[in-house]
């Protein structure tokens, strides 16, 4: 007998111990058992079967139409025995009994009706030879025969129905002794039936679909293999609260494991689910755990389905000729941010790649995935760190890079605000040395990675973020001045999702150990993007800057939307876990961690916002400090640092972010600039 039947039969006899009713495991076991006979046994079962239904229906017919025909065969019971021979040896012939009952489908009706034609058709030969009265009324035989044909094909299906049906029965009788969870289905109709085959046709299952959705719901009031379909997903809190009130509320709303649906699409979804304390499952997650308990599998999920929004696709024409054919560095290229950087910059052929990191470990890492995955770009693993002026001119020197990505930086807030001279030391003098040696070598251009902690900073980490931000705003400004200088640009972004040391690691690290989510506070919300997504637009929007030849001293700054809610994210994580917030997964409020803000800002109080012609990417003007002051400030500050003073590294980082309130030094420097363009054109005529 196969395993499958001795699994079968073993679940059967546990549910007597489960208090499941003896008839129904009983019935379960005996309409299982045949399909475990040997091959001949079952076989001559079933021809038996079939046999007796062949002779029942004769007879009825017989006895029920008076006629020559029927005088042919009460006159001879041997004709009878010859055709129910005949037809039977000829239907076991066409394999009809090598299909199993227990799944029968259209398909095997179809394979019936053969088989009773065929075995009908050589039958009826056989008697008109035999049977000079059959072959004396012809038509009255083609009227019998039809009928007959009629009555068996009915009765062979049928058989075969109410065996499948009653086994059905019977394991959902068996079904119902145990726990139930009642789930949703959403999918194409076709899909829905298939799922629902798959279910019923596993022994162990514990899932009971109590409706389905489509998702254009044009299908309601129709039912799939017995389920009905409700409605489309826009009236999913309508159909919850339909279901509650009929005792049937469902856990989770299962989709397919990979939904053909728009990530703003899904993620409104998940949103609904939430809001009718759903979990949002995909149909390859239903299994059982270790315990034999259903449960809904934790998965590595898309990132990009926490945003609530289209992601932004690059523009990959103008980063293709700012990039190809040039030589590369990229600081931090050990990073989230900087390995992205990397990847999406090797794409496209660049002259070298330059991967600069402080971090032993991270620029072996980086170096092996570029080497692998880009095989015919030049790569220049450097590891060195930007807080050392005379190590970092030197690796310029020798690589002469012609445009720099500076995504070298410490994040982590706390951290950072628990070390000040630390955090200034690489954010501020780092950013200046790259800077500088930008200038001292000649490269194109400088494109500094920054955050929206930068703006109106309460914290060690976003102050040091802005300074950095100020000085290369200066740089790009004293450049106006002279058309060959490099640019410097600042990209502006919120929280990038899977980041090292970010939010949602930390959440789905949290989840896999069984431990509550940790949230600083509950109405803590935030600006999101993926990695990808911040690589794009660092890309993408230093390109355009370069060929349209925008304002010097601009911020770029991704278009997110509204911001996020961070429990908003924990929920909706682990809803797509397909859990449940606050029952299988708690969450906690820990409090803000220091230098932490409730709301981020995406601009600064003195930043004028303009219209950019960059899709998905807002542009602001800044207010800068010149460039003198912050030169004099820095190398205070780098005195501060060798000093170990926390208190005035501090204070003199506060002193420079309120100056750049009253400064009026970039009206000055462009009235400057259009005095001598004036000059330059008076001069030309």
């Amino acid at each position: 007998m196969p395993d499958s039947n001795f699994d079968e039969m073993a679940e059967s006899r546990k549910k007597i111990a489960d208090g499941a009713p003896l008839w129904a495991v009983l019935l379960h076991e005996l309409l299982t058992r045949p399909t475990g006979f040997p091959g001949r046994t079952r076989f001559v079962a079933l021809m038996m079967i079939d046999g007796a239904l062949i002779l029942s229906t004769m007879l009825l017919v017989v006895l029920a139409i008076p006629g020559p025909i029927s005088a042919a065969f009460h006159g001879r019971p041997s004709l009878i025995a010859l055709f129910c021979l005949t037809a039977l040896f000829t239907i076991s012939l066409t394999g009809l009994y090598w299909r199993s009952w227990r799944f029968l489908s259209f398909g095997d009706c179809i394979a019936i009706s053969t088989a009773v034609g065929v075995g009908m058709a050589a039958g009826w030969s056989a008697c008109l030879i035999i049977s000079s009265k059959i072959r004396g009324a012809p038509f009255d035989a083609l009227g019998f025969a039809l009928l007959h044909s009629a009555l068996l094909l009915v009765a062979m299906i049928s058989a075969r129905t109410l065996r499948r049906g009653l086994r059905e029965m019977a394991r959902s009788r068996l079904m119902l002794t145990g726990d139930r969870h009642d789930i949703l289905l959403l999918g194409e109709l076709e899909w829905i039936r298939s799922l629902l085959e798959l279910l019923r046709a596993d022994p162990a299952n514990r899932f009971d679909v109590v409706g389905a959705l489509t998702f254009d719901g044009r299908e309601t009031r129709l039912q799939v293999a017995g389920v009905p379909v409700l409605g489309s997903p826009e009236k999913l809190p309508e159909i919850v609260e339909a279901l509650t009130v009929r005792g049937r509320k469902p856990e989770s709303l299962v989709i397919r494991g990979n939904p053909a649906m728009p990530r703003r699409a899904f993620s409104h979804l998940v949103t609904l689910a939430d809001k009718c304390d759903l979990t949002v499952a995909r149909a390859d997650d239903l299994h059982k755990n270790e315990e034999g308990e259903p449960r809904i599998q934790i998965k590595h999920f898309e990132l990009a389905d926490l945003l609530g929004r289209p992601e932004v696709s690059l523009d990959r024409n103008s980063v293709d000729r700012l990039i190809r054919s040039r030589r590369i560095l990229v600081t931090g290229a050990g990073g989230t941010i900087g390995g992205e950087l990397v990847r999406q910059i090797a794409s496209f052929k660049p002259a070298e790649i330059v991967l600069l990191d402080h971090s032993e470990f991270n620029l072996y890492t980086i170096e092996m995935q570029a080497r692998d995955l880009f095989p015919d770009v030049i790569c220049r693993p450097e590891l060195c760190s930007i807080r050392e002026r005379s190590a970092l001119d030197d690796v310029f020197s020798r690589h002469q890079p012609e445009i720099v990505f500076h995504a070298a930086a410490l994040k982590h807030v706390p951290l950072v605000e628990g070390n000040p001279c630390a955090g200034a030391h690489t954010n501020v003098l780092g950013t200046r040395n790259v800077a500088d040696a930008v200038c001292a070598h000649g490269a194109l251009a400088m494109i500094q990675v920054s955050t929206d902690k930068a703006v109106n900073p309460v914290g060690i980490m976003g102050a040091t973020k802005r300074l950095g931000e100020l000085y290369c705003q200066a740089l790009d400004l004293i450049g106006q001045c002279d058309p060959d200088s490099p640019r410097f640009m600042t990209v502006r972004f919120g929280n990038v999702l899977g980041s090292s040391g970010s939010l949602v690691p930390l959440l789905q690290q949290q989840m896999a150990a069984g431990k509550p989510l940790t949230v600083t506070h509950p109405d803590i919300e935030r600006y999101f993007m993926t990695v990808g997504e911040a690589v794009q637009l660092i890309l993408q929007s230093s390109a355009r800057a370069m060929e349209a030849m925008i304002d010097r001293g601009t911020i770029f700054v991704l278009d997110m939307g509204e911001p996020i809610k961070i429990v908003d994210i924990a929920r909706r994580m682990i809803r797509l876990a397909g859990l449940r917030p606050d029952i299988d997964v708690p969450i906690e409020f820990v409090g803000l961690r220091p230098g932490e803000k409730l709301y981020e800002e995406l601009f600064d109080a003195t930043e004028e916002q303009t219209r950019s012609t960059i899709p998905g990417v807002i542009e602001a003007m800044p207010c800068p400090v010149p460039l003198e002051k912050l030169v004099a400030a820095f190398s205070e500050l780098s005195h501060l640092i060798a000093a170990c003073d926390e208190d005035g590294v501090r204070d003199l980082m506060k002193e420079l972010l309120r100056a750049p309130a009253q400064s009026t030094w970039v009206k000055t420097l462009r009235e400057m600039t259009r005095e001598i363009d004036v000059i330059g054109k008076a001069a030309n005529e």
